[in-house]
């Protein structure tokens, strides 16, 4: 690793969303994690104290917005309020999943947009620069008057499915929405492109409408950003199999897995659901047919630029 003269001492922190996934970054970064003692009062609100001096520091908190989701998020804002008043020199929320991104313009009367108040209320905690991964929409990284470094897990599942054993591969997108990832996806790994044309019957549940392009006697590789409840993932897979799939699997980066999805997953016709770890998997929500790929190293690396003012475009793929 190639290493510049830093302005400032680095120092990183974590919440308790995803410590796994924060000592694995700094493990890259060779590293300690920042000492600081994240706990509850006895009427449950959040007690935190920084153990470490930040003064003059560049520091970044490593924390997803994951469930329980409220919790993580105040975590994340009362450390940041704590770093400010600390008097740090920089202070980036590494935000792996970024939550409440599913309410990202008015589609309906008299709904909120959540993205943009997540985004008004990290600013205003003290983040002076959020790092971020597979938003839900583009659109996010506008909500801020502060940079962003919006970062893709593709290149992650694309070494993946580059093994000798992905053979005759056309990559899904699940819906419309998805296309231009999954274009991307289907370039560099040098496949075929089909889209899942659904209708949503509810927030939870898909109904699939037609399916646009040749799957039959191939390897489908289903591209998506989250998957929650697993509906839309499992009714693609069943169309999948329908129209002649012959094996399929699907590549999502942010396993939320709640309500009814562990029981989707388990019936589906799906040989394998490829994820990362921006949110750990707890108790109930591992399976035979989930595997999970690092983004450590990806994450690691883009701290490492930023903190040394260097370019994070050529991760941007």
């Amino acid at each position: 690793m190639t290493r510049g003269k830093p302005k400032n001492g680095i120092l990183v922190f974590t919440g308790n969303s995803n410590p796994d996934l924060a000592k694995a970054i700094c493990a890259y970064l060779k590293l300690a994690v920042g000492s600081a003692d994240v706990g509850r009062f006895s009427e449950g609100e959040i007690r935190l104290k920084v153990n470490d001096d930040v003064r003059g520091q560049d520091v970044f908190v490593i924390q997803s917005t994951s469930p329980p989701a409220n919790d993580n998020l105040m975590e994340l804002l009362i450390f940041l309020d704590a770093l400010r008043r600390s008097s740090a020199s920089r202070i980036t929320a590494v935000m792996p999943y970024y939550g409440y991104a599913r309410q990202d313009r008015k589609d309906q009367p008299r709904v909120p947009i959540t993205a943009k108040l997540v985004a008004n209320l990290l600013v205003g905690a003290g983040a002076q620069r959020v790092l971020s991964m597979d938003m839900h929409a583009g659109q996010i990284q506008g909500f801020f008057d502060i940079p962003v470094d919006h970062l893709y897990a593709a290149p992650v599942f694309i070494n993946y499915f580059k093994r000798p054993q992905f053979k005759n591969l056309v990559v899904v997108s699940p819906d419309v929405g998805g296309i231009k990832m999954a274009r991307a996806f289907a370039k560099r790994l040098h496949a075929e492109l089909a889209i899942v044309d659904k209708r949503r019957v509810s927030d939870e549940e898909a109904e699939v409408m037609n399916l646009l392009g040749e799957v039959r006697g191939r390897t489908a590789v289903i591209v998506d950003d989250i998957v929650a409840t697993g509906g839309s993932l499992c009714e693609a897979a069943h169309a999948l199999k329908k129209h002649g799939a012959q094996d399929i699997y699907a590549a999502v980066t942010h396993p939320v897995l709640s309500g009814p999805a562990m029981e989707r997953i388990a019936k589906a016709p799906l040989q394998q659901l490829v994820v990362t770890d921006t949110i750990p998997l707890g108790p109930g929500r591992r399976h035979r047919k989930i595997k999970v790929l690092s983004v450590a190293p990806l994450l690691g690396e883009a701290i490492r630029r930023i903190h040394l003012e260097e370019s994070v475009s050529s991760l941007f793929v």
